[in-house]
């Protein structure tokens, strides 16, 4: 079984990457951006999750069977983040941002 040797350069990058969207998500906390403020941290928190998975879990360097499998498991995480919301807005007792 042969491995992809990555260089370090490579992983330094991706931390300093890390560190660059850290303190991107700190000045975010402290901005007033209005209603953006959940989607911004959220979109950062994505591109942090995603920089790990790919290069600190070598997921970039694996088979497709990987990307399958890690597709399929994005896409269960989906559609269980959208029955929980849809269950928690179909509720009238609970009030709903945009109502």
């Amino acid at each position: 079984m042969s491995e992809r040797i990555v260089p370090p350069r490579v992983y330094v990058t991706v931390f300093a990457l890390l560190i660059f969207f850290t303190i991107v998500t700190v000045w975010a906390a402290f901005a007033d951006l209005g209603r953006l403020n959940l989607a911004v941290a959220l979109g950062i928190a994505g591109l942090k999750a995603t920089l790990v998975v790919l290069y600190f879990m070598h997921v970039r360097y694996n088979s497709r069977l990987i990307w399958l499998a890690l597709a399929l498991a994005v896409s269960w995480l989906g559609m269980l983040v959208i029955s929980v919301l849809s269950d928690y807005a179909s509720r009238g007792w609970i009030p709903f941002p945009g109502k």
